[in-house]
């Protein structure tokens, strides 16, 4: 019998809760197969399997705390006979129904600080049968959509939680049912034919958030670059990058004022990532006493400094050198002068943070988010140049976890990509400061007593005057000027 223990939290973590068994006393495990997921408040940890056998006992159940080194489950070798003492039944089991067995659809783990979810989407109706792991349902998060698959072969007969509802992690979502009989037949009669008609046109079923992303924008032809033709994500995102045809109409008869405009009208409901980032703008302005100061950067420097080694960098290091790089090195060097800025206010205390988590604000078809590059201020240009690639794609591709937009110490938005000559950027809380870059444009500058023609950008700094001097912000933003100006400082820790 090989007994598994609760592994190694990290400094200062002491304990966990179990959050989900992904196997269930009698089922076979393989050698590093995963087991459990552990939640402390900080991380989460998978936990796999030592060896090879059989879940013979489950000893902590979902929802228990456990202590480092805790005995969470046992597992028999192959040859070793499961204990006839079984470790309690799973919250997902029920009474046998039809010859198979009824069983709870759970809202799965959603993440660090993450309590509830909204249901955006129903894949399948109660008297639908679906396959181990088939897409049933889509929730969706202030941060991150998660999909919920079947957890074993069978029939949904019972849908609790409706499209539009919140639930919390771990609530009930609906009832399945593991035997296919158990299927109302009615209910299948009727979607028979439907079944085979959608049958006839397509034999692929596409990925559930495709088919969320195809309904939320009314596309029905989106041709599909998966497998067998399967339509992703991704294709529905380049086909709503796509400019639409131009479509000549009739105009139609004109209506009455106010009857017209309505007709015109569509009322459609938030997402929670929208909601969210209302919310916790709108909280930033609340709470902190932001303030935003101004300054410009001459960027000739940086710009012949990119132009001269752009293609050794791209061959040497297979990413394009950028200008985000410079920014982030600029500001990190700033903030090693004006800790101020880097630092975040907890009650009545101030904490200062001795590594910047710099965080690159990024525009998505669902909303702004901004992934976090940790330790930016140990990392080289071409590391950071790699770091923003790659989030960025993750971004755009709606797959950036909530680990990847947590613990940022300072953030940069670069309005300027969009056309932007001047904004004033709110604080991303807890932070206490942002730099907003804008639109880099030819313009006339006296130099030496003569006028000459130069690519100015505008900078913006808002920070919160709780903690950060006007001194302290406008030597910052001093600060990075200096250092695009000049790069060389860059170099020197000047």
């Amino acid at each position: 019998m090989t007994e598994v223990r609760v592994p190694t939290l990290g400094e200062s973590v002491t304990e966990a809760t179990v959050a989900t068994w992904f196997k269930k006393p009698g089922d076979t495990v393989a050698q590093d197969e995963m087991l459990c997921e552990l939640e402390t408040d900080k991380v989460t940890v998978e936990v796999p399997s030592p060896t090879a056998g059989t879940l013979s006992e489950i000893v902590a159940a979902e929802g228990d705390t456990v202590g480092v080194d805790a005995l969470l489950a046992q597992i028999s070798a192959g040859g070793e006979a499961v204990p006839a003492k079984a470790a309690p039944a799973p919250k997902a089991a029920a009474a046998p129904t039809s010859g198979g067995a009824e069983m709870d659809i759970m809202v799965p783990t959603l993440g660090e600080s993450v309590t509830e979810a909204t249901v955006s989407t129903w894949f399948k109706k109660p008297g639908e049968a679906f396959v181990a792991d088939e897409m049933l349902c889509e929730l969706e998060t202030d941060k991150v959509s998660v999909e919920v698959p079947a957890p074993s072969a069978g029939v949904l007969t019972t849908v609790l939680a409706e499209e539009g509802a919140t639930v919390e992690a771990g609530g009930k979502l609906a009832v399945m049912s593991t035997d296919a009989s158990a299927a109302p037949a009615p209910a299948a009669a009727a979607a028979a034919p439907a079944a085979a008609t959608a049958t006839a046109s397509k034999d692929v079923e596409d990925a559930p958030s495709a088919k969320k992303l195809m309904a939320e924008n009314n596309l029905t032809d989106v041709k599909g670059t998966g497998k067998d033709g399967r339509v992703m994500k991704e294709d529905v995102l380049n086909a709503l990058a796509a400019p639409a045809p131009a479509v000549v109409a009739a105009a139609p008869p004109r209506a009455p004022v106010a009857a017209d405009q309505a007709s015109r009208e569509e009322r459609v409901k938030r997402t929670r990532l929208r909601q969210t980032i209302a919310r916790r703008l709108k909280e930033s302005q609340n709470t902190a006493a932001m303030l935003t100061t101004y300054n410009e950067v001459d960027m000739t420097e940086v710009m012949a400094l990119r132009n001269e080694y752009k293609d050794l960098f791209l061959k040497k290091h297979g990413v394009k050198l950028g200008f985000m790089s410079f920014f982030t090195k600029a500001c990190v060097h700033a903030l090693n002068e004006v800790p101020d800025v880097n630092a975040e206010i907890d009650g009545t205390d101030v904490v200062y943070k001795n590594y910047v988590n710099m965080g690159i604000a990024a525009g998505t078809p669902t909303g702004l988010v901004v992934p976090v590059i940790n330790d930016a201020d140990q990392m080289s240009f071409a590391d950071i140049e790699k770091a923003i690639a790659e989030k960025g794609a993750k971004a755009r591709d709606g797959k950036l976890s909530m680990a990847e937009m947590q613990g940022g110490t300072f953030t940069i938005s670069n309005g300027g990509v969009y056309g932007s000559l001047m904004s004033s950027p709110i604080l991303n809380p807890p932070q206490s400061g942002i730099l907003g870059m804008h639109k880099i444009q030819d313009r006339p500058m006296a130099i030496n007593g003569e006028v000459v023609i130069r690519p100015m950008m505008y900078l913006a700094l808002s920070y919160d005057h709780r903690i950060v001097d006007g001194k302290g912000a406008v030597t910052f933003l001093v600060r990075v000027k200096e250092a695009l100006e000049d790069p060389r400082r860059l170099l020197m820790d000047l």
